[in-house]
């Protein structure tokens, strides 16, 4: 996740985000009862286990994650998530803890999270905005019941956005002052990907099937998927590879008892690399220079 985070750092994106953003979700990994019972989950009367993710929205890279119980509540992943000063956590309402927010406030992380109907505020200053680009209020604002004053006791800043699309009206709270209120609309519209890193993972690396049926066996497995997704992102940019990493799993699966060089695999005859050389099948032949 190190190696393949510093890769991207540097990689441009198409809207004036924080540079380093992580989206926090988690997935339900279904499994089934008669062959796995050690994965009773009472809520659905099946197996599982929960996958726990922090997604760098900068190219869509797995920073962090966990395998636990599937009834293990979400917000208790604030208690284990790594803490960077000045990065910012994208999280939805699950995750709304005022006391675990305020100790990541207090370690020097930003957060945006979609608040609950039931939260309460006192408003103390209201900012000017462009209800144009879908945003209807930006506020500054205090918690009003003495109960989550006491467990957030500073000011938070309300975002109210109206999403067109779904037809919906969000209201996301950010201990965040500076950011523009498009930029804090746009971080919790981005949190998405990590939904679609889910759905991506289960139709492409095989996570719906099982090899073994100890726990083990699957937790194993899991993290080999992930780890395949790091591999082939990390051979992606270091080669410079102009295809997909749908394309290039594709291409892996077909050759995976070949004996073939990794840096000849991903390019097509004729098609120069990210050296310059070019490739005939499995043979190398250097582009030689004017000198």
């Amino acid at each position: 996740m190190r190696r393949a985070s510093r890769l991207y750092q540097n990689d441009p994106i198409d809207f004036d985000l924080p540079k380093i953003a992580l989206a926090l979700d988690s997935s339900i990994i279904s499994l089934s009862l008669n062959l796995f019972p050690w994965g009773y989950y009472a809520r659905s009367g099946r197996a599982a286990l929960k996958l726990h993710l922090l997604l760098s929205l900068r190219g869509n890279l797995p920073a962090w994650g966990a395998i636990t119980e599937a009834h293990l509540p979400d917000l208790k992943m604030l208690d284990h998530i790594p803490i960077h000063p000045g990065a910012f956590y994208i999280m939805d309402r699950g995750y709304l803890d005022f006391a675990r927010l305020y100790r990541l406030h207090q370690a020097g992380g930003f957060f945006v999270v979609r608040c609950k109907h039931h939260v309460r505020f006192i408003v103390r200053k209201s900012r000017p905005i462009d209800k144009a680009t879908g945003l209807r209020c930006d506020q500054i604002v205090q918690l009003k019941s003495k109960w989550s004053k006491k467990l957030f006791p500073e000011k938070l800043r309300k975002v109210r956005v109206y999403d067109s699309e779904n037809k919906v009206t969000l209201v996301l709270l950010t201990n965040n002052f500076d950011l523009p209120a498009e930029v804090i609309a746009e971080l919790y519209r981005r949190r998405w990907q990590v939904e679609l890193f889910f759905k991506w993972i289960k139709q492409h690396l095989r996570i719906r099937s099982f090899f073994g049926r100890s726990e083990n066996a699957v937790r194993c497995q899991i993290w080999s998927a992930i780890s395949a997704y790091l591999l082939v992102a990390i051979l992606k940019k270091e080669l410079k590879v102009q295809k997909s990493l749908n394309e290039m799993l594709q291409i892996i699966s077909v050759n995976i008892f070949e004996q073939t060089p990794v840096n000849t695999l991903f390019f097509d005859d004729n098609e120069p690399s990210a050296s310059g050389d070019r490739y005939y099948g499995n043979q190398k032949l250097l582009l030689l220079n004017d000198n």
